[in-house]
């Protein structure tokens, strides 16, 4: 795989193991934490990265270790492949919000349904600004915030900040006249 034909998924894995030799698991785990509210990555993703990766010398397997993992590293030749993806110019992003894609063809989906399936993501979405917000009050108080990770969870603040407005502000024609479902949060508690 030549390092220009390197993809943003594949660019997330190297950029993870520039902190150390990681497991599959442990990279799927680590791109839920880090980057998941805004990148989805499927385990399916990172084992097939992984692999195309090794055959470009990108990274290289360790011994297995518990359960048959296999710890991955970067090698210099991945991260001159990061180091080239990184100073490209990234492309625009791209919405996929399903949600917004039923709305959209809102007129031909019984009411219901519609109501539904809103008052549920409006949920979703209150549980990872609860989420967002500890993280983001964790890393604040920390003496040492990677600034990186911060400017990336106050980004998803914002966005699930408005996304959460958005809800409020859909009309009962569309979110239905039953109020908000109360969202447990963070320390057990309901909102």
């Amino acid at each position: 795989m030549p390092a220009h034909d390197l993809n943003a998924t594949a660019a997330s894995l190297l950029g993870f193991l520039h902190d150390g030799a990681r497991t599959g698991w442990e990279l799927v785990a680590t791109a839920e934490a880090a980057i998941g509210p805004f990148w989805s990555l499927t385990r399916s993703q990172v084992y097939r990265e992984l692999a195309r990766m090794a055959e470009a010398d990108y990274v290289v397997a360790g011994d297995p270790g518990p359960r048959d993992r296999r710890p991955y590293e970067i090698t210099d030749t991945g991260r001159g492949a990061f180091r080239e993806w990184a100073s490209r110019e990234p492309g625009e992003e791209v919405i996929r919000f399903p949600l917004l894609l039923l709305v959209a063809l809102g007129r031909h989906v019984p009411a219901g349904g519609l109501a539904s399936a809103i008052r549920h993501h409006r949920t979703l979405h209150a549980v990872r600004l609860d989420r967002l917000e500890r993280g983001v009050a964790a890393a604040e108080a920390s003496p040492d915030p990677d600034p990186f990770s911060l400017a990336t969870a106050r980004f998803g603040l914002g966005y699930e900040r408005a996304t959460i407005a958005w809800f409020d502000e859909l009309p009962e024609e569309i979110r239905g006249t039953e109020p908000w479902p109360d969202v447990p949060v963070g320390d057990g508690a309901v909102a």
